[in-house]
């Protein structure tokens, strides 16, 4: 029974990729999950800002301590060598360090300039590939969809330019023109488009007048849109397709494969279960297709993508009209 796959270039033994949380942060949980069956690993993301302000406020230290008295500069942190990407990277070449399979930074930057100088930074720590979260306010009425999907699409092709490694785009589901924005930044190069973005959880304390924030673990639930923006792309883009968000069995690794997926972000599933999950839902993964007469996972990627329906338009519109009540 074969469960490999081929996922932004590389050869996994399987499509079960640790997805981008607190998991890869500890050395020993990343050796146990690649022991366990980890294909791959997905970084947290580096932000933008985050260094910025880390940056600001190493200078503004350093200004007040040079202020004290002469001697401050003996101790004083200096602002050429302040934090930022440094912990990261540092991070990135331990984990590369600690496995033998493919380590994903990832990135969520606000300027151009920094897009691309972090990702080349992250290259050259030795990052196999490079994971671009591309992510656009909601609240921001004075940008049309058309230029957000412009600067995204400018992003994916600037830092394309930049590094060698492949670069995958994460997208929210949050697009009017899915499947031709999806279409775009394929053109532009990406290797890779990873469904969907998880956003936090916002409701509204009505006595305090406070928004409350809350990020709960995924389950089997929200596998279904992740399907849909999978089977809507699948074999019109040459970009490998990931699903992250809702896989938490081997069933769902087969439905994600079956409408296109290459491969799957785990995270929640293996918060919840543990590391050893991966080896379960591989044994269950290979239990089924025994059972179910499959050879590969190879041989029944994409079999339910909508490239398979003569008019996906007319089917998706006749599944919405039995949807209403």
């Amino acid at each position: 029974m074969n469960l490999g796959t081929t996922y932004l270039g590389f050869r996994l033994k399987s499509p079960l990729i640790v997805g981008s949380g607190p998991l890869t942060d500890d050395l020993d949980a990343v050796r146990q999950l690649e022991d366990a069956g980890a294909a791959a690993f997905v970084l947290r993301p580096l932000y933008e800002e985050e260094i910025a302000g880390e940056q600001m406020s190493a200078f503004f230290s350093s200004e007040s301590h040079d202020d004290s008295f002469a001697e401050a500069t003996s101790y004083a942190p200096d602002p050429e060598l302040a934090p930022g990407p440094d912990e990261y990277l540092e991070h990135l070449r331990r984990v590369k360090e600690a496995v033998d399979v493919p380590v994903l930074a990832a990135l969520n930057g606000t300027t151009s300039g920094g897009w691309t100088s972090y990702a080349l930074l992250m290259e050259q720590a030795g990052a196999d590939a490079i994971e671009l979260e591309l992510y656009h306010p909601a609240s921001d009425p004075e940008t049309s969809g058309a230029e957000v999907e412009r600067r995204m699409r400018d992003v994916v092709a600037e830092v394309k330019r930049t590094v060698r490694v492949p670069v995958a785009a994460k997208l929210s589901p949050l697009f009017t023109a899915f499947g031709h924005f999806a279409g775009q930044l394929d053109a532009a190069g990406a290797d890779g488009l990873t469904l969907f973005t998880r956003f936090h959880r916002a409701d509204i304390d009505v006595k305090e007048l406070e928004v409350v924030r809350t990020f709960a673990p995924s389950d089997s639930s929200e596998l279904s849109l992740r399907l849909r923006g999978v089977a809507a792309v699948s074999g019109r883009v040459k970009a490998s397709l990931a699903v992250a968000g809702g896989v938490h069995t081997a069933l769902d690794v087969i439905k994600a494969t079956m409408a296109g997926a290459h491969a799957v972000h785990m995270l929640s599933a293996l918060v919840r279960h543990g590391p050893y999950h991966l080896t379960r839902m591989a044994d269950d993964l290979e239990a089924w297709m025994n059972e179910n007469e499959w050879r590969s996972l190879e041989e029944m990627r994409g079999n339910m993508g909508f490239d398979r329906v003569p008019d996906p338009a007319a089917y998706e519109r006749a599944h919405f009209r039995m949807a209403r009540p």
